[in-house]
């Protein structure tokens, strides 16, 4: 589509970037832009601070109105907005173009495209692959240009930054289900899956849906012969195992499968991440590498520059022997018990937050077995609190609170020398926090603040 003088209907601007880089790239191709978002102009002023300079813009914010959606020639949509939302459904009836940030992108970045979605593990995944190309290609040689990282990772653009993009450049995406299940004719020429559990079914309803969405990248990548495709699955995973029985044989593309067995021991030595968990995402991340020409010596001189992603078994702080780890990113019960797993130590867990409707046994079970103490605040505190007690009526250090200041205080009561105190949720954070972020930062500055 020719888009100058066109009306493009941004829906969604968001606090996370991908509706900035829409509207100002509409801008900038001559288009006649609104931008709606049911949020406030208050909530969204960092957002909006990223446009400020943009004078052809129209924003419709605290409301949709159906005027804007039948004037338009064309809706860009958020990934965070429903697919099912009526006014999309009465527009999608009306015959109207939509299209995301992503498919855009999608349909016409000139580089290489890495595109990495799974249920735990991606965000990890995505920055060891974007780390170890980068600096592979800053200390050696390799048949590849500069590496570009976006998509559910950070605040990033994309639609923006592709007019500096070359053919020879590799763009390494996370994905998220949100933005997967929009996927349209256009997609990525290599593709990665960690694996899938139960999520989001607040927003897909069913597992099966929530894999449908995450199967598009697959269903859609991009096989020439110039551009040789390769599928990754982790071999651990169901799923995983399925899909790789299911892609074998395209033409044009290889199917793999990976495991944390697959991870040298030098490399082993140089990773600074935490547990068997993110041996298999750096095992992923080695194998889109050395698809892409990275050297196994390569790969151990990049391990030993990586900074481990914040919020992801962060080590915040050490005192008196006891080792504070933020994991606020461990949205789903499977996080948490990949964390739990991750250490041999006692282990007081801090849990809890907003309901996404995901069934909390298998979780329980792995607390009573594996924790010394579980605190719980949140929605969904009392609920887990009820599954503890139906698998062990006996485990008897379950404590709720209010705050996660009181719930970092109670920590430290009960911790000893050579403990881990881990705040791993198993939930979102939208009962009592912004989002994830914050949900982490304000558990850091309560530990630092304490000790």
């Amino acid at each position: 589509m020719n888009l100058c003088g066109k009306k493009v209907l941004v829906l969604g601007l968001g606090r996370f970037g991908g509706g900035a880089d829409v509207a100002r790239y509409m801008v900038q191709q001559g288009a006649q832009v609104t931008v709606t978002d049911k949020a406030s102009q208050d909530s969204l002023k960092s957002t909006l601070d990223q446009v400020s300079d943009l004078s052809n813009l129209t924003f419709r914010l605290g409301e949709h109105l159906w005027s804007d959606f039948e004037q338009a020639d064309l809706i860009v949509v958020n990934p965070a907005v429903p697919p099912e939302m009526s006014f999309l459904k009465k527009a999608r009836d009306l015959g109207i173009a939509m299209t995301t940030q992503i498919n855009l992108f999608l349909s016409m970045c000139p580089a290489t495209v890495v595109g990495i979605t799974g249920a735990n593990g991606k965000s990890t995944t995505t920055a060891l692959c974007a780390h170890i190309l980068s600096h592979a290609r800053q200390t050696c040689s390799v048949p590849f240009g500069r590496v570009w990282l976006g998509g559910n990772i950070g605040n990033r653009p994309l639609l923006t930054q592709m007019c500096d993009m070359q053919s020879e450049d590799v763009v390494v995406l996370e994905l998220s289900s949100f933005q997967t299940e929009w996927l349209g004719q256009s997609g990525v020429h290599i593709a990665l899956l960690t694996n899938l559990t139960p999520n989001h079914l607040d927003r897909h309803k069913t597992f099966e849906a929530y894999c449908d969405a995450k199967e598009r990248l697959f269903l859609t990548q991009v096989l020439t012969p110039l551009r040789p495709g390769l599928l990754l699955f982790c071999a651990d995973d169901p799923v995983g195992q399925q899909w790789y029985a299911k892609y074998q044989g395209q033409k044009n593309s290889t199917s793999a499968v990976y495991t944390a067995d697959n991870v040298s021991d030098l490399l082993r030595r140089a990773c600074p991440l935490v547990g068997r968990a993110n041996l298999t995402n750096l095992a992923g991340a080695s194998a889109i590498a050395r698809h892409l020409g990275v050297s196994d010596e390569a790969l151990v001189e990049a391990m030993k520059t990586f900074k481990p992603l914040d919020h992801r078994l962060e080590l915040v702080a050490e005192h008196q022997g006891v080792r504070w780890f933020n994991d606020s990113i461990a949205t789903t019960p499977e996080s948490v018990m990949v964390a739990l797993d991750a250490f041999g130590c006692g282990r007081i867990l801090i849990a809890g937050g907003y309901d996404k409707g995901l069934a909390l046994d298998s979780l329980a079970r792995a607390i009573v077995q594996q924790a010394k103490a579980i605190i719980l605040l949140g929605q969904t505190g009392p609920t887990l609190k009820q599954a503890i007690k139906d698998c062990d009526p006996d485990f008897e250090p379950v404590f709720m609170v209010q705050t996660l200041k009181e719930a970092v205080i109670r920590a430290n009561d009960l911790a000893d020398s050579g403990d881990v105190v881990l705040m791993s949720p198993a939930c979102a954070s939208y009962d009592m926090f912004d989002n994830f972020q914050d949900r982490g930062d304000q558990f850091k500055q309560c530990v630092l603040d304490l000790i």
